[in-house]
């Protein structure tokens, strides 16, 4: 197989791929994150997964790229990355005690103008908390390069009352859907390594 790049320098999703046991190499696409406002959660992943993996693609023609964004969409309105400890304490006031998706877009390129797209959707809903619970959570960080302001891998898992679809896809990346559109490209795993 040509070689497997991921259009991303995320820790979460690196270690989602790394889990998954092909060779691989991470690069940041370099793309602008702008969409328009008018874009639904659903529709702007999209736009921009494949994006980010056009960029990749471009300076990598003969290899398979994976682009994957994701947002937060709660009451109609569309969480991104928060730019600071307020902004995350903001995001997190919606999400506390509600109801909320997380949508991931992922686009596979590949050589010979191979192309598939998936959009992955889970459904969470969080607990209630207090005012002083919810700053010693923000004092973790892990609201950084988040969007909702929350990683469900680390502590954030505590504050998760139900969860309804893939929680990989929580984590920043589906796993079942990426393994699927692998499949079908003709990838094998389990591969012994090369001598």
């Amino acid at each position: 197989m040509s070689p497997l790049l991921l259009a991303s320098t995320s820790s979460a999703r690196r270690a989602l791929m790394d889990g998954l046991g092909l060779p691989y190499q991470a690069e940041a696409p370099g793309v602008d994150e702008d969409v328009s406002p008018t874009l639904s959660a659903r529709e702007a992943v999209q736009v921009l997964a494949a994006r980010k993996a056009r960029a990749v693609h471009a300076r990598h023609p003969e290899a398979w790229v994976i682009g994957a964004d994701q947002l937060v969409e709660v009451a109609g309105e569309v969480l991104s990355k928060p730019a600071d400890r307020d902004a995350a304490r903001r995001q997190l006031g919606k999400l506390l005690g509600h109801t909320h998706d997380i949508c991931t877009g992922v686009c596979l390129l590949g050589p010979g103008g191979h192309i598939a797209e998936a959009l992955e959707v889970s459904r969470l809903s969080f607990y209630p908390v207090t005012a002083q619970e919810l700053e010693r959570y923000l004092d973790l960080g892990e609201w950084q390069g988040c969007a909702g302001s929350y990683r469900i891998e680390g502590a954030g898992q505590a504050l998760l009352a139900r969860l309804e679809g893939d929680r990989s896809n929580v984590q920043g990346l589906p796993m079942l859907t990426v393994v699927r559109m692998l499949r079908e490209a003709g990838f094998s795993f389990f591969e012994p390594p090369a001598p």
